[in-house]
This record gives structure tokens, sequence and C-alpha cells, in this order.
């Protein structure tokens, strides 16, 4: 398939009792879509486009990747910062549980 952008039609399907849509095989397989593949959907006035978002999480998980290997980080020192992140996110998310231990979240503790 070449990167230059084309239109061409497709051909018909219909839309399934659950709202899904079959999209052909030949086109399924060019882009590179298997089952359960991510697709975003734009409403454009009264048409749809379908848009694989494969390259927008390989572009994602590449800068995660570049920042990670940027600051020397490991899997095991990204597993290692996890209980204290929970920690804060349970903290902001649930204050009243959270209690006065988890002051220095950087949220105020409310008062009673």
């Amino acid at each position: 398939m070449s990167n230059s952008p084309r239109v061409e039609y497709i051909g018909d399907t219909r839309i399934g009792e659950k709202g899904q849509l079959t999209i052909p095989k030949q086109y399924r397989d060019e882009l590179g879509l298997d089952a359960g593949a991510p697709v975003a959907v734009l409403r454009v006035g009264e048409g749809l486009i379908l848009i694989p978002e494969q390259k927008r999480y390989r572009r994602l998980c590449e800068s995660i990747m570049s920042v990670l290997a940027r600051r020397r980080l490991t899997p095991k020192d990204m597993l290692d910062s996890l209980p204290e992140a929970r920690s804060r996110v349970y903290a902001r998310r649930y204050p009243a549980l959270a209690g006065p231990t988890h002051a220095g979240t950087g949220r105020r503790a409310k008062s009673r």
C-alpha cells in the first residue's frame, strides 16, 4: 500500500443488530486491522469517517519509551513507584477515606 492518501469506494455494508459494521477483509489486511483493533469514529456532517488508531498508539508507546530511556528508568523503577502513585491518586479521589496520613499528597485534607 502506498503512503499517498487515496479515496476509493469500498462497497456497501450493513449495520448489524448490535451496531457493528463489517470492513471487507481486503482492507482489514491492507491496513493491518485485527479483531479488537482500535478505530476512531469521526462525524463529518451526515457522514462518518473511520480511522485506525494503531499508529497513534504506536507513537504514544514510542514517546513513553523515549522518556523512560532518557531518564534511564527501568521497568522495575516504574513498578516500584506504583504504591506511592496509587496512594496519591486514592488520597485525591477519596480524601475523606484517605485520612490525614496522606497530607503530603499535594492536596489539603478536608476539615470535618
